[in-house]
This record gives C-alpha cells, sequence and structure tokens, in this order.
C-alpha cells in the first residue's frame, strides 16, 4: 500500500511540474511574441499612456482702435480646486485655520465656513474641491501663498486650472462690431466682427511640447525645448477712433431711450478713405435697456424711405431729363397711381414747387412725378443708373452677414406698374444703412465710391505685416456737375428743409430727412411701424465725415419723422467732432493781422520808447498786463490790486527809479 502511495505521489509531481513546464513555455512564447512580434504595439501603448504631446496655446493678437487704444485682448483666467487628501493629517492640521482666515479676508466670507468646508472635504475624501472661480493672474498668485497652498500641488493639494478670455477694455460699446469667435454647439465657428473675420490673422499657430505623467495626473516636459514652438497671432489696427465711437453710442442711446424706440444704428464714415471711424448697433432689452446685439448697420436690409429720393435725383440730372428749377404741382398731396396713393406727410401738399424744393422738404408727389413721367416709357434707363451705383450688389464689407440689397429689375416677373414710382420715394427696394451711407459719401467725395472698412492695418509688434488703403469701387458715379447741383440742394435740406431744426450757423452739414412707414401700405397691422433717419456729411463746403443714423419702432406719440428722431443725433455728432476731437482743433489763418491787437502792440512799444531807464513813466491809463511787463524791465517789483487797466500808481512819474524798489497799482 505504502508503495502505490509512493507511485501516485510521484505522478501528482510529475503532472506539477509538467504543467510548470508547459506553463513555463507558454509564458516564454508569449514574451517572445510581446517582444519580436506585437513588440511595436505595446511599446506605442505604453509610451501613449506615459508620454503625451501637450499643446501650448498661442497667444492671440489684440485689436487696437486707429487711435492705439486696445479694444480686445486676451488675459489669463484661473479656477482654483484643492486635493483634500494630498496634504498629510499633520499639514492639514497645522494650517488649515490659517487657510480659512486668509480666505475669508480675500474673498469676504466668514472664516469659520471655509474652516468647514474643508474639514468636510477631508473628511469626504474630496479630491477637486472648489476654492474659487474667474481669478486674475494677480489673484491667483497670492491664493497660491496661502498657508498650506503654499507647499504645492503634492503636500499642499493646490490644483490650478487655467484658461484665456477674451476681454474688452472700453466694455460694451461696438462689441458687436469688434465681435468675437467662438465655437457653437454643432462645433461651428461663428465668426462675428472683427475678431471673427479677421481670425485667421488673431490666431497665430498653437505649439506642442511633449510631456511624460509622472503621478497623479501629473506630467512633466521630457526636455527644455518645445517639439513646435507656439507662434503668437499678429495685433488688428481696426478704423474705430474712441473718442469718436463713444459720441455716437452715446448719442444715440439717448434718443432711444427717450423716443423708447426698438432699435437703431449710427456709423460714422471718413470721407475720402471709407474708414468707419464708429458704429454702434443698439437694441431694446426686455427690461428696457439697450445693448449691442445684432449688427442692424451692416446686416438689416430694409425700405429705406425718403433717404433714397438722393439716387433718383442724381439719375434725373444726369441723364439731364429736368433741372432742379422744373417746377411740379404736388396736387394737395396726394396723387394716384394703379388705385394705390401716394402721400405728402404735410397734408393739402406743398403747392406747386420746384424740384430741388420737392427734395429738400421731402415731398414725395413730387420726386415720384418726376421720376415717372421721365422713365415710365424706358424703366431700364432709371434702373441701370441704380445699379451703376452698386445699389444691386452688397459692398463686399470685410465683415460677416452683410445684407443683401435688392432693386427691383423690369425684366423681373414680380416687376409691375408701381414697382418705378414705388421706387422713387424709397418703397419696393431694400438696403443696408451702410449701404446707403456709401451712396451718401460717394457724393460728399465727389463721386468717387469707396468700401467701408474696418481694420486698416495688421502688425506683429511695430511691423506691418498688411495695410489695408482706400478700395475704389466706382470711381466716377455720375459728372462732378451733377454732384455739385445735388451737394447744393443737401446743404438746403438743413438751411431751410425738414432738416432746418438741425441748423448752426456755427459747423455746415448736408443731408437728407428719412422718415420710412415699414409695411407701406399693407394696412396698419401689427407689422406696421415708422423707421426713421438721417444720412449726410459734414461740413458741408469741404466734408471729412459722412453718417447715417437709423431708428427704429420710435414711440409714435413723441415723434417719427427722421428729422426729430434721428437728426438730433447727427448733429450731436457733428457738433462734439468739430468743437471736442483733438485732431480737428486746428489754428487757422495764423498770418491773419487783428486789427485792435496791432494798436494794443503800438501803444504798449511805444510807451516803451518813451520811458527813461531811471524815471518812473506815467502809466495810468496802460493795461495791468503791460504795465508790470514795461515796470519789469526796469527793475521795480510790482505789486497789483485787481483787473483792468491802470488807474492809480503808488510812485509818481518823473521820480526816480532805485533797483529792487516796490511800486503798487491800482486796477480798475
Amino acid at each position: 500500500m505504502a508503495i502505490d502511495n509512493d507511485k501516485k505521489m510521484s505522478y501528482r509531481m510529475y503532472l506539477v511540474a509538467f504543467a510548470i513546464f508547459v506553463m513555463a513555455i507558454l509564458i516564454s512564447i508569449k514574451l517572445v511574441n510581446i517582444q519580436w512580434v506585437e513588440g511595436d504595439y505595446y511599446r506605442k501603448l505604453a509610451k501613449d499612456r506615459t508620454v503625451k504631446n501637450f499643446t501650448i496655446p498661442a497667444n492671440r493678437g489684440n485689436v487696437y482702435s486707429s487711435d492705439g487704444s486696445l479694444l480686445a485682448t486676451s488675459i489669463p483666467n484661473y479656477t482654483m480646486r484643492f486635493d483634500a487628501l494630498a496634504p498629510s493629517a499633520e499639514n492639514f492640521n497645522k494650517n488649515l485655520e490659517p487657510l480659512a482666515d486668509s480666505l475669508s479676508v480675500m474673498f469676504g466670507k466668514p472664516s469659520e465656513e471655509y474652516y468647514s468646508e474643508l474639514k468636510r472635504a477631508r473628511a469626504k475624501k474630496n479630491r477637486y474641491f472648489l476654492v474659487a472661480r474667474n481669478l486674475s493672474y494677480t489673484q491667483y498668485m497670492r491664493l497660491k501663498s496661502f498657508p498650506l497652498f503654499n507647499l504645492g500641488a503634492f503636500k499642499g493639494g493646490i490644483i490650478t486650472e487655467q484658461k484665456t478670455i477674451r476681454e474688452h477694455p472700453i466694455g460694451k460699446i461696438a462689441e458687436r462690431t469688434i465681435g468675437y469667435e467662438r465655437i457653437d454647439h454643432k462645433g461651428e465657428n461663428l465668426e462675428v466682427g472683427i475678431e471673427g473675420a479677421f481670425a485667421k490673422y488673431l490666431n497665430g499657430k498653437d505649439g506642442r511640447q511633449l510631456m511624460q505623467k509622472i503621478a497623479k495626473n501629473q506630467w512633466k516636459p521630457i526636455s527644455d525645448n518645445n517639439e513646435v514652438e507656439p507662434i503668437d497671432g499678429y495685433d488688428i489696427v481696426s478704423t474705430i477712433d474712441v473718442y469718436i465711437q463713444d459720441i455716437a453710442h452715446h448719442a444715440l442711446l439717448k434718443q432711444l431711450e427717450y423716443y423708447e424706440a426698438d432699435h437703431g444704428c449710427v456709423v460714422v464714415m471718413e470721407t475720402k478713405t471709407g474708414y468707419v471711424k464708429a458704429i454702434s448697433n443698439l437694441g431694446r432689452h426686455e427690461n428696457g435697456s439697450y445693448y449691442e446685439t445684432i449688427n442692424y448697420a451692416v446686416g438689416e436690409s430694409q425700405e429705406p424711405g425718403s433717404t433714397f429720393k438722393l439716387a433718383g435725383l442724381i439719375s434725373l440730372l444726369e441723364d439731364k431729363k429736368v433741372d432742379t428749377s422744373k417746377v411740379y404741382d404736388s396736387h394737395g398731396g396726394e396723387i394716384i397711381y394703379s388705385n394705390r396713393k401716394v402721400r405728402d406727410s404735410k397734408k393739402g401738399g406743398y403747392g406747386k414747387i420746384s424740384l430741388a424744393r420737392g427734395f429738400e422738404l421731402s415731398s414725395n408727389t413730387v420726386i415720384v412725378q418726376a421720376v415717372y413721367e421721365n422713365y415710365k416709357d424706358n424703366p431700364q434707363e432709371f434702373v441701370d443708373h441704380l445699379n451703376a451705383f452698386g445699389l444691386n450688389r452688397k459692398l463686399g464689407v470685410s465683415l460677416k452677414g452683410e445684407g443683401k440689397p435688392k432693386i427691383p429689375q423690369p425684366q423681373d416677373k414680380n416687376w409691375s406698374k408701381l414697382s418705378l414710382p414705388w421706387m422713387g420715394f424709397g418703397y419696393g427696394v431694400s438696403m443696408t444703412p451702410l449701404q446707403t451711407l456709401a451712396l451718401y459719401n460717394a457724393v460728399a467725395n465727389n463721386g468717387e465710391l469707396v468700401r467701408p472698412l474696418f481694420v486698416q492695418e495688421i502688425k506683429e509688434w511695430d511691423r506691418t505685416i498688411k495695410k489695408f488703403d482706400k478700395e475704389v469701387i466706382n470711381p466716377k458715379i455720375c459728372s462732378q456737375e451733377t454732384i455739385n447741383k445735388v451737394k447744393a440742394v443737401m446743404e438746403n435740406v438743413v438751411k431751410k428743409g425738414t432738416g432746418s431744426k438741425l441748423y448752426s450757423p456755427n459747423f455746415s452739414m448736408a443731408g437728407k430727412t428719412g422718415t420710412a412707414q415699414v409695411n407701406y401700405g399693407g394696412g396698419k397691422g401689427e407689422g406696421m411701424y415708422y423707421s426713421s433717419s438721417f444720412a449726410g456729411y459734414f461740413p458741408a463746403d469741404n466734408p471729412q465725415y459722412s453718417c447715417i443714423v437709423v431708428i427704429h419702432r420710435p414711440s409714435v406719440n413723441k415723434g417719427y419723422y427722421g428729422a426729430d428722431v434721428s437728426g438730433p443725433v447727427f448733429k450731436r455728432i457733428a457738433q462734439k467732432i468739430f468743437t471736442d476731437v483733438p485732431s480737428t482743433n486746428k489754428v487757422k489763418k495764423l498770418d491773419k493781422t487783428i486789427k485792435q491787437q496791432e494798436q494794443l502792440y503800438a501803444s504798449y512799444y511805444d510807451k516803451e520808447a518813451k520811458v527813461k531807464d531811471n524815471v518812473i513813466p506815467n502809466i495810468v491809463g496802460m493795461s495791468g498786463m503791460d504795465a508790470v511787463a514795461l515796470l519789469g524791465n526796469m527793475g521795480l517789483k510790482v505789486q497789483v490790486i485787481g483787473v483792468g487797466k491802470v488807474k492809480k500808481q503808488s510812485l509818481k512819474p518823473g521820480e526816480v527809479v532805485f533797483k529792487n524798489q516796490t511800486i503798487i497799482l491800482e486796477l480798475s
């Protein structure tokens, strides 16, 4: 029996040994497979889990105004969290109270509250406790110096999350035009304003750095050099002038608030270059406040109303169909085309007046008659002018979302007998405020139509990468003769027409009022409201700036005519620019002599020539300033009582002068 047991034991040992041998062979095969067959795969897997390329974000370029003010910049933003298990019990207990006190001083919450929250985080093994969000770099550095946190990530448990946010130092002013670039929920890039349109220049190129995992999701660089160095974005110099922008923004805001309007916009453009110096787009919020929301000036295409009459007047004069002196009967302020009425804003009309006066008074009946009578047999001739002005095409501005203009064409299937007369006073057509302004700017610019520009330069530090100079769309939209006539009529709009309330003898302006009834002739339902506008330029004799103001849905109880609602915004901007802007405060006619001034100079020098060096002169009747200068040159100390001319002197004329002697003058 013992022999059988020994045999069984031997078999078991052989079996175990054989199993171990087989396992050894299998392990060897696996090792060989891992090393030689699948080695590359596993080496790559190990590397991917322990070595990783991290993106080094490039610094996004800044956006500046034309005067050098910072409009948009990137700043670091920090979130601080706390790994409550990282510190040792000794370090945690030792620093908990002073840490709570420091946090209380910085953020204003009671220290007891911080003490309890941190202790609770430790008890619940919270490894991601939120300490603070939206910290500036200064706040972040201060927080890092607090007790416990100053021990670092491993001993102090501090966790830092950094991101870059875009700041607009001048606030919400022109925010929609300065713009932004962000990714929507679908992952699509929303390009808005200058930030979006010039993102490829602003973004730069991200770099890469190879880093190795060490512990607790902590990574360290493998070498001091980056795999790919980041290239910072370029800076954008916009055409916006901060001072003019501020004037335009607040002038528009004040008017929107007073008239309780729905929304409005204003654009100020440099006449010769097309540089947009100011643009404001304000829409009303539910709470009654106004914010930069939609870029109405660039994107909102609607019927312009009476500001479109300029296109009709230019066409008539250029074709020599009529002259500005041609007289029309306003027919009691109402005429009918295809059973549809065209009315003047003044009940009873204006009687018989010239075409020029009809434009100045914005008479719908006069302008429509002039257009219809001269182009009814060949409407294409009229439309060809509008197309030549570029009114049927987008301006092609750099900002995204430009509205599409609409100019009916005679060959269109929806062209009707009403199309031509309705176009005469700005209905049935569609344009954005910026497109309307471009036409007015062309008149101010002696016929040269230029593209509105929002950026004038792209720079890398002090080096110019790209410059945006004036872009001419049409070198001459009409003859100089026509331009001169139209300019004179538009100047009279402000002097004695619908814009006469805006007239100022101190600075000249020219332009056209507009009061469009949106949904004109479509009934007075929910969709009908007024759009008030004013477009023009200043100064009238030598235009430097063109400007358009459009205000939608003003309270009809307070007023809705363009001259009353939008005109004052235009005047305020022109007035402020030519009285306050430093660049326009130029001293003129320095060589001109002033008779009274010359007489005073002559009197002073005559008196000085007659004075003997050692004798007190008679200075009664001389101006105080001249008397002080004269006596000071003689070595006397002068005390003055009062202002004006000298009526009494303490030392009598003819007395001998002693050095440093004091003389008292009483002035009238």
